[in-house]
């Protein structure tokens, strides 16, 4: 790829602000994973009622993807972008002021961070407005690398949390969503193109259309897995491996910084080889990672504060190893199929990333709350981790059934690589 060509070709303070605000909103949309045993502690709640409150966030966002979609194709996704980042804000600043004293005023917080989640259905679009086919996979696994805003969480909240008690994370976490949001409104344009505002008839429409169903379930278990696994990961190391609150953070920064680190790079190989092929390949790493990872046995019991770094068994440093290389070709393969979707349906791409990026959070909800389900019914998780598998090679069916008509149809005169 030229550096300078792409630079000329789009607009790149857009692209970077829209980066940005994607980063700090996906930070805040997942802030309850890492937090949820300081916020919890002293409530007395059962291990599936944690889980499920880390996946309120997650759904809530995928069910406001559509709407906040919409919002941006009427008045533009700059204004939505500005006016969503200050009411995560000031959901913010409540709580570090007022705290979360009940299960009930954590599901309502976990509510409101579902508007920083939809974001996605804003920077994307925006970013891929200005940008032509040949680049839509570098610029959207840009755009939607922002994701990596979850790898800081886990790095520090638990840290912060531990130190100057849960709700100066929130503190802190303001500083940097006030600095973007100002920076945000500075750089970020919408792209020329005139906006059509989409009636509910036509997001009809396209779920009535084969092709947005599938792409739909693609992203269900790519971007589904990431994020699901993102939120679900530091109360699964300290229950399963009886990690302490830091090291699980630690350990999930890491997992996770492997996918968002390296969702670009999935966007930059389908570009070069095809998204149906990079799809295929990872959807089969996916499968594997998951059915490895379900035959581990718990760890040993640890201390009461639980295990550091130092002191963690075997195979919690075997599970390390498998999450990583699963979660990186979660993440490569959320930029594959944001390398597909925009040749198929480069017109409708507002109104399909809202849908897709919908899917992709429900996967995500589902993922979280099916791991607290197997925990509680079985005592293991390992059931959870068997039907994600069996998902991603349902995945790896569907495409083999699709990319002959794909290469065929669409795909023959979209002008990249299928």
């Amino acid at each position: 790829m030229n550096l300078k060509d792409f630079k000329k070709a789009g607009h790149w303070p857009t692209l970077l602000a829209a980066f940005l605000y994607f980063d700090i909103s996906f930070m805040a949309w997942v802030a309850l994973g890492p937090l949820i045993i300081y916020i919890t502690a002293g409530m007395n709640l059962p291990v599936e009622d944690k889980f499920t409150l880390v996946a309120i966030p997650v759904l809530a966002g995928a069910l406001l993807r559509v709407p906040l979609g919409t919002i941006a194709d009427h008045i533009g996704s700059k204004r939505t972008g500005v006016i969503a980042q200050v009411l995560v804000i000031l959901a913010t600043a409540w709580v570090l002021f007022f705290g979360l004293g009940s299960p009930a005023a954590i599901a309502i917080f976990g509510l409101t961070l579902g508007i920083a989640g939809a974001s996605f259905a804003v920077a994307l679009p925006q970013a891929s407005r200005w940008y032509p086919p040949h680049y839509q996979g570098v610029v959207m696994g840009i755009a939607g690398a922002g994701n990596m805003g979850v790898v800081l969480d886990t790095l520090f909240a638990p840290w912060l949390a531990e130190t100057y008690g849960w709700q100066s994370v929130f503190g802190v976490l303001l500083v940097p969503m006030i600095a973007i949001l100002a920076f945000y409104i500075f750089a970020a344009k919408d792209a020329p193109d005139a906006r059509k505002p989409v009636s509910w008839g036509a997001y009809k429409a396209l779920l009535g259309d084969a092709d947005s169903r599938w792409f739909m379930f693609f992203y269900f278990i790519t971007f589904g897995g990431f994020v699901g696994l993102a939120n679900a990961l530091p109360l699964y190391f300290t229950v399963h491996y009886h990690l302490s609150g830091v090291a699980a953070g630690l350990l999930v920064a890491f997992i996770v910084a492997c996918g968002s680190g390296f969702r670009p790079v999935g966007g930059y190989i389908a570009d070069r080889v095809g998204g149906i092929r990079t799809l295929s390949v990872l959807f089969a790493v996916v499968a594997a990672c998951y059915f490895a990872i379900a035959t581990l046995p718990a760890g040993p019991a640890g201390p009461a504060d639980g295990f550091g770094l130092t002191g963690l068994p075997a195979v919690a440093w075997t599970a390390v190893l498998l999450f990583s290389v699963g979660v990186l070709a979660l993440g490569m393969g959320n930029g594959a199929v944001f390398q597909l979707l925009p040749q198929r349906f480069r017109r409708e791409i507002g109104i399909m990333t809202g849908l897709v990026g919908c899917a992709g959070g429900v996967g995500g909800f589902f993922l979280a709350k099916t791991l607290g389900v197997a925990k509680g019914m079985t005592g293991s998780f390992a059931s959870g981790f068997i039907f994600f598998g069996v998902l991603a090679l349902l995945g790896f069916a569907g495409l083999a059934l699709v990319k002959a008509r794909w290469r065929t149809t669409w795909g023959a005169v979209s002008g990249a690589r299928i």
